[in-house]
């Protein structure tokens, strides 16, 4: 069956609590409180004992979907200015050894064939003598594997699966401050996630909350997610994830440099739709091109070319979307105001596809009224 967006839902505070049955609203709510926790627990676990090393390279190890977008965004935040190699990865490489420090994010499943690969890639973390940092539960396969031997960061905040971003973000931020790579304070981020998560919660309109507006403006379109700097690009793909897991979803990420490689979609844009006319019928069968594209332009860092980029693309296409953080005051270098717009962008990315989710139906649906093949959501 074909799920129709419940635009009304949005605005009706009771009936869009009672369809979020899971409670997938108030756990991506907890950002703020994740981070705070999250960093509190690393220093009590002695994340501190990284201070002075210069480590010959940061590995950050992931499972495949969120956790693993995480681990991206904070790579690109490191690569322009870390003295040494950042690698994302979902196994231990070959060449690990004392000099390196590993950052590895975990579930706790014994179930789980991910959670397996983890668990070997901290088995030979530990056994080549790599400072490990380990994030998740106290127990599972990767706990035992580290044998004591990590420090082990143990989330404080309870989470629904595929929420728990701001936790592993918080984890590779911390480690990353305490090894002098990335400015950052962790409190600045934990209360700029409380603002988002207020500004754009379930009471707020939908036409003053930026989750809301974004989701209504994603829906029956084909959402190309471009960025333009490497921060944003990774923001975008973590964006790409969050509506596949959410709302089932699919969308193009990338840097605005993507539109070279995706011909077929720029001309789309450059020639327009008439989907996006006031005259369109959304129920309409969106026709042999699929659902129309839209364009969300992402913007962390606020450098002139980053801005000129910007610019340049909302000249090409006017009826793009921009999305990014234009008030952040903060003192301290940009880089630190970069893991904070970061963080804040991927929180409304996983609020945006949150409502997208609970207004379409896959989050939160009966399994019996599920579409055969459709992408899982949260809480279904």
């Amino acid at each position: 069956m074909t799920r129709v967006l419940d635009e009304a839902l949005l605005d009706d505070t009771g009936r869009l609590l009672d369809a979020d049955r899971a409670g997938v609203l108030r756990a991506a709510a907890t950002a703020g409180a994740q981070v705070r926790a999250t960093w509190s627990a690393a220093q009590e676990s002695g994340i501190g004992a990284l201070g002075g090393l210069r480590p010959r390279a940061l590995v950050l190890i992931a499972r495949p979907g969120p956790e693993r977008a995480v681990a991206a965004v904070t790579a690109a935040l490191l690569e322009p200015t870390c003295p040494c190699p950042v690698v994302v990865t979902g196994s231990a490489p070959p060449w690990l050894g004392p000099l390196d420090v590993v950052v590895v994010s975990h579930r706790g499943s014994e179930r789980d064939p991910a959670d397996a690969a983890i668990a070997e890639a901290v088995d030979r973390a530990v056994r080549r003598n790599a400072h490990v940092v380990l994030t998740g539960p106290p127990d599972g396969p990767a706990p035992a594997a580290a044998a004591g031997r990590a420090v082990q960061v143990v989330p404080r905040v309870p989470v629904l699966d595929g929420l728990g971003g701001p936790t592993d973000l918080a984890a590779a931020y911390v480690t990353a401050r305490e090894l002098g790579l990335l400015e950052v304070d962790g409190e600045a981020l934990a209360d700029r996630l409380d603002d988002e998560a207020e500004r754009s919660g379930p009471r707020a309109e939908a036409f003053v909350a930026p989750a809301k507006a974004l989701a209504l403006r994603l829906a029956d379109h084909t959402p190309l997610l471009w960025g333009t700097d490497r921060t944003a690009a990774a923001v975008a793909g973590y964006g790409a994830t969050a509506l596949a897991a959410h709302a089932g979803t699919v969308a193009h990420a990338g840097g605005l440099d993507a539109a070279v490689g995706v011909p077929a979609l720029a001309a789309r844009l450059d020639g327009g739709t008439a989907a996006d006319s006031i005259f369109a019928d959304p129920f309409d069968d969106p026709g042999p091109d699929g659902p129309p594209p839209r364009l969300v332009v992402v913007t962390v860092a606020e450098d002139v070319p980053t801005r000129r980029l910007a610019q340049d693309a909302e000249r090409r296409w006017p009826a793009a979307d921009t999305l990014e953080l234009d008030d952040l005051e903060l003192a301290g270098p940009g880089v630190g105001k970069d893991a904070v717009r970061a963080g804040v962008l991927a929180l409304r990315l996983d609020l945006a596809s949150l409502y997208l989710g609970l207004a379409t139906g896959t989050v939160g649906a009966d399994p019996a009224d599920r579409d055969p093949g459709a992408v899982p959501g949260i809480g279904a």
